[in-house]
């Protein structure tokens, strides 16, 4: 076929879901890719550094009970926890992915992708191009990559970003991680659990995009742990036998066997033909809330995930999929897509309801607003903080267990707009307070929202009575 009502270019989780929800609205659907059949999260970073991730994670929990710390006799099996990680990404493998799409009923065509007119792509296959027709729409899914910094001397070493470290299969003895970010959190964590001498070099500290207790936390940890934290930028890169020599601002050198650079990333626009309509390759891409590129005429292009830059997680770039397919199904019925607030095809949450992990030790959990960003938009604000180790879900979890439950509190409106939790294993604790950004629930509602004894979500009561006592002048 060259004709379909729906040509998504990208086959990441963004575009996967693009497709998936177009196709169950009835419409046929083509995706077309130029690597892997699952994306960058599959292979290069989600799934293999959460798959790092655990193992130290497991081991770290056991330490922490007495009783079970004494059976913990020996460090991690790297071997094993690599072939663990190996099982997960089939070590870049996509038959399952292409499988799924088929039943799915998705056509793909692999191959370069890019625009050439209205509702037109272009794909560059070794057997020549094809070109593909859209009748409704044309999704760009391309997400993005990571961004290595003109760091003088970079060019000249081989730098990891994410995309090598998240498919190592040798652990260097020693590490630079130039960054204070996710990314940077996560790979320090894994690469120190695995055997790695981690040093982590960040201009702002770590996390600084978080409540401040999130970075306290993390940076507490990694020193006990014995990763270096280092605030300073990097003044130059070179080459050390077979490592690496690192100059800082504060004069510092660090030497190591491998630099691993997560400085943020790049949207993939630079060869996907947007100039052909009027847009600029290698920037982000303006879109509304259906997904539907701003400034182009026939609402016809949609950009969906990390190129828009609404937000670069992959749950909310699957989740802007569903509302673009959304929009994309009202459309092509002729009407015109519910674009109020929490509608189907409004991706409302990309703003201030967005639900982030970072997997760092500890791990960093939160919802919607800081105190300071919602300080800084005028909300009237009351935050209440809760020691996790102070309620009994928390001290049974772990012998001296240290972590926080931070919740921001509209007072106007007597809701809670954003939640903070920091600790082991508190991730899973995220969504219920997700439901209650999200829903706006009024705090008189979630007294009745009784937490189960005993767990570590007692925090929730905890956080309630502390709001019903005046606060401390």
């Amino acid at each position: 076929m060259s004709e379909y009502d729906v040509v998504v270019v990208g086959a990441g989780a963004v575009g996967e879901n693009v497709a998936d929800y177009a196709t169950q609205a009835g419409l046929s659907c083509v995706i077309v890719e130029s690597d892997k059949v699952g994306g960058e999260c599959s292979y290069r970073a989600c799934i293999p550094s959460k798959a790092l991730l655990r193992s130290g994670d497991a081991r770290r929990a056991a330490l922490a009970v007495d009783g079970a710390a004494q059976a913990v006799t020996r460090g991690l099996d790297v071997a094993r926890v690599l072939a663990r990680r190996d099982a997960f990404t089939g070590k870049g493998d996509d038959a399952g992915q292409v499988s799924w799409l088929e039943g799915a009923g998705v056509d793909l065509v692999r191959g370069q992708a890019r625009l050439v007119a209205e509702r037109t792509v272009e794909v560059e296959r070794p057997e020549g191009t094809q070109t593909l027709t859209a009748r409704v729409a044309v999704a760009v899914c391309t997400g993005s990559e990571p961004t290595v910094p003109p760091i003088p001397g970079i060019d000249e070493i081989d730098v990891w970003t994410s995309r090598e470290a998240t498919i190592a299969e040798d652990i260097p003895a020693s590490l630079v991680v130039v960054g204070g970010g996710v990314v940077a959190a996560e790979l320090a964590t894994a690469f120190a659990s695995l055997g790695s001498t981690v040093t982590v070099v960040a201009r702002s500290g770590l996390l600084s995009g978080h409540e401040p207790i999130a970075g306290e936390a993390v940076t507490k940890r990694f020193r006990a742990d014995g990763i270096d934290v280092l605030v300073a930028d990097v003044d130059s890169v070179s080459a050390a036998g077979d490592g690496a020599q690192v100059r800082l601002s504060t004069g510092q050198t660090v030497n190591a066997d491998r630099v691993l650079v997560a400085t943020g990333r790049t949207p993939r626009t630079s060869d996907v033909g947007i100039d052909t309509v009027g847009l600029t390759p290698g920037e982000w891409v303006d879109v509304d809330e259906t997904m539907l590129v701003r400034g182009v005429p026939g609402e016809w292009l949609y950009a969906v995930g990390d190129l828009n830059h609404r937000s670069l997680l992959t749950h909310q770039g699957k989740y802007q999929a569903r509302a673009a397919a959304a929009a994309i199904a009202a459309r092509a019925a002729g009407d015109v897509p519910d674009t109020h607030p929490w509608a189907d095809a409004t991706a409302t949450a990309d703003h201030d309801a967005v639900p982030s992990v970072v997997f760092s030790s500890p791990q960093v959990a939160m919802v919607g607003m800081t105190e300071t960003a919602a300080m800084d938009a005028g909300r009237p604000v009351r935050t209440i903080d809760i020691a996790l180790g102070s309620v009994a879900g928390g001290a049974l979890h772990a012998d001296g267990y240290e972590g926080t439950f931070r919740a921001v509190v509209d007072t106007e409106r007597n809701v809670v707009i954003g939640v903070t939790l920091v600790g082991d294993d508190v991730a899973e604790l995220l969504h219920a307070a997700t439901i209650a950004v999200v829903g706006e629930v009024p705090l008189h509602r979630l007294w009745h929202a009784v937490p189960a004894f005993p767990t570590m979500s007692e925090a929730w009561l905890r956080m309630l009575e502390a709001l019903r006592k005046p606060e401390a002048q």
